[in-house]
């Protein structure tokens, strides 16, 4: 077979070149339109949420500021003083009960207004004893702050019986009962106490005493 002229090689070649131009303008063009197609539907669903939920603004954000860790609730420190300065005031050593004492086999009290009938009960045993307190082997000073303490805790949670053991002395020197009268004295000034008499001797005897507080004021 005869072999082409060189022109007409040049001129096929031509064509085929200028045909893949075609061809990449074509897919140029159509790459083009899809991504304007994709643009447009994009900014339609964007117009159609802002007019389905109106103008909108960005929100303000407020200003925080720290705030410091609430601080405990204070130790009410004068308080507590003042109430055992008050005590220490109150429950004097020196205090004279001989006059304010029933004189019976077994001694007694009963604050001004209150029947004897009470302190008889108190001896039969017809108030049931709700708490007590044991201050043997305490010192002085501690048996007066733990006696304070008891009857003012006892008097507000509404007790109105208790038993003060306060031993019979055989320990003391010279054997005597010394925190026996001492307690005599500091019940008496004790404004929550209305009677008191000596225990029975299954309830404690000569080393005891049962006492008769004052209803709580409601």
């Amino acid at each position: 077979m005869p072999a082409k002229p060189n022109h007409l090689r040049s001129l096929a070649d031509l064509k085929q070149v200028q045909r893949s131009l075609a061809e990449r303008r074509e897919r140029e063009a159509a790459e083009v339109a899809a991504h304007a197609a994709a643009e447009k539907k994009r900014a339609a669903e964007q117009d159609l949420f802002t007019r389905a939920i109106g103008a909108t603004q960005p929100l303000r954000r407020k200003a925080a500021v720290p705030l410091a860790p609430e601080p405990p609730a204070p130790i009410p420190v004068q308080h507590q003083l003042d109430e055992q300065r008050v005590l220490h005031e109150s429950l004097s050593d020196e205090f004279d009960v001989t006059t304010l004492l029933d004189a019976d086999d077994a001694m007694s009290f009963r604050r001004t207004g209150i029947h004897t009938d009470v302190t008889r009960k108190l001896r039969a045993g017809e108030w049931s004893i709700q708490r007590e307190i044991d201050l043997h082997g305490m010192r002085s000073d501690e048996a007066r702050e733990a006696l304070g303490a008891f009857v003012r805790t006892a008097h507000k949670q509404g007790l109105r019986c208790v038993r003060v053991v306060h031993g019979k002395g055989i320990g003391s020197p010279g054997r005597q009962p010394v925190l026996k009268a001492k307690v005599q004295r500091w019940l008496i000034q004790k404004t929550e106490t209305l009677a008191f008499v000596q225990a029975k001797p299954s309830e404690g005897g000569a080393g005891a005493l049962v006492v008769l507080l004052a209803p709580t004021r409601r």
